[in-house]
């Protein structure tokens, strides 16, 4: 059964789709190093990387958010804090919990990191509109349909045909750790 496994998730992030705006057109290996080069662009001029994700995606979030600023040193934020979450749930909506805080911080030099197994979640989605509109970048990472709305708003866009959610969020995972691994700074 492992096997098994193991080779539909080979088979899942071998099949990864990957589309943009500008770039994306020779594949994976454009869209990381355009990925690469927006985020050593953005170090450079000390802007953020912000991250949202609902759930495990929500973890995955924060666990990057912590070692892109560990390993890249670039200035990560995350909307994790329940008091925010949940008063801003309470008081607005629930699918403003990310454009809310962004409409306060996100300038138009930062970047916007979405992760969204579904690829339809309405939070992730405003966010993500509003972060295209105030012209700041936006890389989707998202799985499932093939015709989730995520997919087609970011500058740079990963789709995986994952089934599963456990699919879907070890092949995000995946994405994650190589495009940190590409701009991580070594120790001294």
């Amino acid at each position: 059964m492992w096997n098994k496994h193991t080779e539909k998730l080979q088979n899942c992030l071998s099949s990864i789709e990957v589309s943009g705006i500008d770039c994306c057109k020779d594949g994976c290996d454009e869209a990381f190093s355009v990925w690469k080069e927006m985020t050593e662009r953005l170090r450079q001029q000390g802007k953020i990387i912000y991250l949202i994700g609902n759930g495990a995606s929500a973890s995955m979030a924060s666990h990057f958010s912590a070692d892109l600023a560990k390993n890249a040193h670039v200035h990560t934020q995350v909307f994790t804090d329940l008091a925010l979450i949940t008063a801003l749930a309470n008081d607005i909506s629930y699918d403003q919990v990310f454009v809310e805080p962004l409409k306060r911080r996100l300038t138009p030099d930062d970047m916007l990191v979405a992760i969204s197994s579904s690829g339809n979640s309405p939070n992730v989605l405003k966010a993500c509109n509003f972060a295209a509109q105030t012209g700041a970048s936006v890389v989707t990472l998202s799985a499932m349909s093939a015709e989730n709305s995520l997919r087609s708003i970011g500058d740079i866009n990963f789709w995986l045909p994952a089934e599963t959610y456990g699919m879907a969020e070890t092949g995000h995972s995946c994405i994650l750790h190589y495009w940190m691994d590409s701009v991580s700074i070594p120790a001294p």
